[in-house]
């Protein structure tokens, strides 16, 4: 079970959900950094620090990173540990920390691809409106020539924005995330049309200036439908459901990804918010689409949906029992297979999944390891799907799993694992789990290892 002979394997984290240090060496406070004061808002009141202390334990854990063979390492950048007012003022130190890091992955053989906005925005700048205010796309711009001009030398991949859906949808109007608003939708659509203003700004300026030939993407929700049947109907109500937009809501994917790579606004948009006075315009759908050379999605779970009589789309619920992880998520192996076909049918980009992985009910064990043969499971299983895609024709050129450790998972705080590497939150060891020695040999064999049914623990 070969994938391509440059397909790219990795781990991807989250400049919040490890680093720690959240007032450390000058950075400034984010949106995140707010909402865990908030009582109520995060799992038991955890908060980013220490989280993982990667900000100071990043040499031991870039050493981890060739220890498990990965050949990219997919990171984020704390906007406010750099500029800690969001614009003007550079912090020499937050800078240098991200300078150290590329240098040391890159002497360890690991590509970097850094994401430029994974939620911490900076609180200074939400103070002046953040995503409401019209010069919110500049400052994004003068953040992102700030990151290209320091570390474009040496890295040529770059994502502007982590899952807008997440920061726009669950940070403005559901108020589950930062900043936690629940703003109605004509402002809410004020957010979305700025944070596809600051993605566009931000590609304009990484191709202007970067040093080297830059690879330029961004990272959405890869939402996509199992069909129920291979029937033409029931695979066209799938991708319907993904695609079309019928009652105001914050997951749909054409919101982001239409103006981003289409260079248009949905019709059904138009139909369905029109009433609440957002005007996109030719300039700026102009600004927003910028060529991108691949496609980031992140995916984890999907619905199965059949053709109604009507021929509409119909969720079909899933039975009792079907398994599910740790955060109460359908496993659907099946999904990613279809989520990327029709993505890749809709928009035309090669594709590199982002983020994958699951959560899992992990501890130490009286031997000293983390045994997860569920994470196991569930990524071989998610991994031959995705190699079904390839076979199949669907130009798929990395998969970055979710995540390289153990982390603040946002507003379950501490509360779940998602590692491949499991963190003791009281002493910062890491223990790399049997998931962790399996994911080396997959690497190791180019995906040759997903035919063997032991765990390769060890090996």
């Amino acid at each position: 079970m070969q994938f391509p002979p440059n397909f790219l394997w990795g781990a991807a984290t989250a400049s919040f959900q490890i680093e720690g240090a959240v007032a450390t060496d000058g950075k400034g406070p984010s949106v995140w950094d707010m909402l865990c004061q908030r009582p109520g808002a995060v799992f038991e009141g955890h908060t980013g620090d220490p989280a993982c202390d990667h900000y100071h334990r990043m040499t031991d854990d870039v050493a981890m990173m060739a220890e498990l063979g990965l050949q990219a390492y997919r990171f984020s950048i704390s906007w406010p540990r750099v500029l800690p007012e969001g614009v003007g003022r550079v912090n020499a130190r937050g800078l240098e920390f991200y300078d150290r890091l590329v240098d040391t992955l890159l002497a360890k053989g690991i590509a970097p691809y850094p994401t430029l906005f994974h939620w911490d925005y900076p609180l200074a700048l939400y103070a002046r409106g953040g995503w409401l205010h019209e010069d919110s796309p500049e400052w994004f711009a003068e953040y992102t020539q700030v990151m290209v001009d320091k570390l474009s030398d040496r890295v040529s991949n770059w994502m502007t924005q982590n899952e807008p859906q997440c920061f726009v949808g669950l940070g403005h109007s559901v108020g589950v995330h930062a900043p936690g608003l629940k703003l109605p939708w004509p402002e809410y659509l004020t957010v979305l049309k700025n944070s596809l203003l600051a993605h566009g700004k931000s590609v304009q300026v990484i191709r202007a200036s970067a040093k080297t030939k830059p690879s330029v993407s961004f990272a959405p929700v890869g939402h996509g439908s199992i069909p129920a049947s291979d029937s033409p109907e029931d695979i066209a109500a799938a991708r319907a459901h993904d695609d079309n937009i019928k009652v105001p809501g914050v997951w749909h994917r054409s919101l982001h990804l239409d103006p981003a790579i289409l260079g248009v606004w949905p019709e059904d948009a138009d139909r369905v918010f029109g009433a609440y006075g957002m005007t996109m315009s030719d300039s700026d759908l102009k600004t927003i689409c910028q060529p991108l050379d691949w496609l980031g999605l992140n995916f984890y779970s999907a619905p199965t949906v059949k053709a109604g009589p009507d021929g509409q789309p119909v969720v079909v619920k899933y039975p009792a029992g079907h398994p599910q992880n740790a955060m109460g998520w359908p496993i659907t192996p099946e999904g990613i297979y279809w989520m990327v076909k029709f993505h890749y049918e809709r928009y035309g980009l090669p594709i590199v999944i982002t983020e994958n992985g699951m959560a899992n009910l992990d501890a130490v064990d009286d031997d000293g390891g983390v045994h997860d043969p569920q994470r196991i499971a569930y990524t071989r299983n998610y991994l031959k799907q995705l190699h079904r895609a390839i076979q199949d024709g669907i130009d798929v050129r990395g998969y970055f799993h979710w995540s390289l450790m153990d982390n603040f998972e946002w507003a379950e705080g501490y509360s779940k694992r998602f590692g491949l590497v499991h963190v003791d939150y009281a002493t910062q060891k890491r223990t790399p789990k049997d998931s962790a020695y399996w994911y080396r040999e997959v690497i190791r064999s180019n995906g040759e290892a997903l035919k063997r049914t032991d765990s390769l623990i060890g090996v």
